[in-house]
């Protein structure tokens, strides 16, 4: 593996996709000139050295012992009963945890009398295109091709209290998928808008059962594995996200995430372009644009969401909204964040505090020539760009070496370690 850090980021389709944000961002693993003589090359780690026991295999899965790290990230294999799954970030494989055991309860259930029964009655149905759901479902959120499922969300936009959706049983029923498969995603902590093709199509099938036999999430709920996973969040934010998410179908998330943008002053234009973001999914739209709601102090967010448009996957998709949680968390229990500024593709806040955030998610950080030298050209064009003579609070969601640590130092960078766990960020 060469030491050359574009050359590293460029291993996986995700690093390509975000090498033009995260590649000047590797900063964060960077140390001062005098350790030059000391510099580290990313290594593939051990699970069983980053992981503790309980998660490394469960009921339905195991990791795989070999993790690829890039230098900043680390890259999972997971072997499970449904498939095996590949994701990027400590975050990413929570995630896909969650979703395993989700995923179990849903096998299940298929297995029960309940929605044996439900399959009899969709073949007397005559919503036909629910039946076919049943055995053959379409991967979007709603169980309907994406055309159809865009007509469907703008119906329920413009529905009232006074209409009556059992005029058209194909609305009331897709309707009902769509609500049916929040609520189990919010039950179970998982995200009903993954690109996880398994859970998408468990979810449709066991959904479109629930609307035609009238079934509530309750009897998928007391499956053996519905108790595996514990949803871990106590923050009021992350609650009222969750709580947001939930209740409202697509379209009413895209009315409400405009007008948080509209309040922090980012243009339609742009707001629009990131709202249409292919890689965005309602949960990030929500996640970020209710974190940038916090900043009421802050100018320059026309910048971070304008920046947050390179993202190219969902692994980028995930960074930024991490970084909007990380910005909102240091904004909420630091000091009010008052400028926010993009150098280079890398975000730096200027805070009432005097000092500067590089909000920054990385699993293990580690430090090279060429990202030392990436880490003097920031803070020199930082300076020099906003007379800022502060000193800059390094916020990452998982560690840096002892090596950069110490580097750090060198550059008046303070790190601080595991944010996601302080802020009970949402992954």
């Amino acid at each position: 593996m060469t030491s050359s850090i574009f050359s590293l980021f460029s291993t996986r389709r995700y690093l390509v996709a975000l090498a033009s944000v995260a590649l000047p961002m590797f900063v964060f693993c960077a140390v001062a000139d005098t350790w030059a003589a000391d510099y580290e090359r990313p290594a593939n780690r051990s699970a069983s050295n980053i992981l503790a026991t309980e998660v490394i295999s469960g009921p339905h899965y195991r990791v795989r012992d070999e993790v690829v790290s890039y230098g900043y990230m680390h890259h999972y294999t997971v072997d499970s009963d449904f498939g095996i799954f590949e994701v990027t970030g400590d975050g990413a494989l929570r995630k896909v945890i969650k979703e395993i055991y989700a995923i179990a309860s849903l096998n299940e259930f298929k297995n029960s009398e309940a929605f044996l029964e439900s399959v009899k009655k969709a073949a007397k149905a005559p919503f036909m295109l629910g039946k076919s759901l049943i055995t053959n479902p379409v991967d979007t959120i709603s169980g309907l091709p994406e055309g159809v499922s865009r007509i469907f969300g703008n119906i329920s936009e413009a529905i009232t209290m006074e209409h009556d959706p059992s005029e058209d049983t194909r609305i009331k029923q897709a309707l009902f998928v769509s609500s049916w498969k929040r609520d189990f995603a919010a039950e179970r902590g998982v995200d009903v808008y993954s690109s996880n093709k398994v859970l998408q199509e468990e979810l449709n099938s066991v959904g479109w059962s629930a609307a035609i036999a009238g079934l509530s999430i309750s009897a998928v709920s007391m499956g053996a594995s519905a108790t595996a996973v514990t949803v871990v969040s106590n923050m009021r934010l992350a609650d009222q996200i969750g709580n947001v998410i939930k209740e409202e179908p697509p379209s009413r998330l895209r009315i409400i995430n405009k007008e948080r943008l509209r309040a922090t002053g980012v243009s339609e234009g742009l707001a629009n372009r990131f709202l249409d973001h292919p890689h965005f999914t309602p949960r990030h739209d929500t996640v970020i644009t209710a974190n940038l709601a916090r900043l009421t102090d802050a100018r320059g967010l026309d910048g971070f969401l304008e920046s947050a448009l390179a993202a190219m996957d969902e692994a980028g998709a995930n960074f930024y909204m991490n970084m909007a949680q990380t910005l909102s968390g240091y904004n909420d229990t630091v000091a009010r964040i008052e400028d926010v500024s993009i150098v280079d593709g890398l975000t730096i806040a200027r805070a009432q505090n005097g000092r500067a955030l590089i909000p920054f998610p990385l699993d293990y950080g580690v430090w090279s020539k060429r990202s030392s030298e990436i880490t003097n050209h920031l803070v020199t064009t930082y300076r020099a760009n906003t007379g800022f003579t502060g000193g800059f609070d390094l916020w990452v969601t998982g560690t840096v070496s002892p090596l950069a640590h110490r580097g750090f130092k060198g550059y008046g960078v303070v790190v601080t370690e595991n944010i996601d766990e302080r802020l009970r960020m949402v992954d």
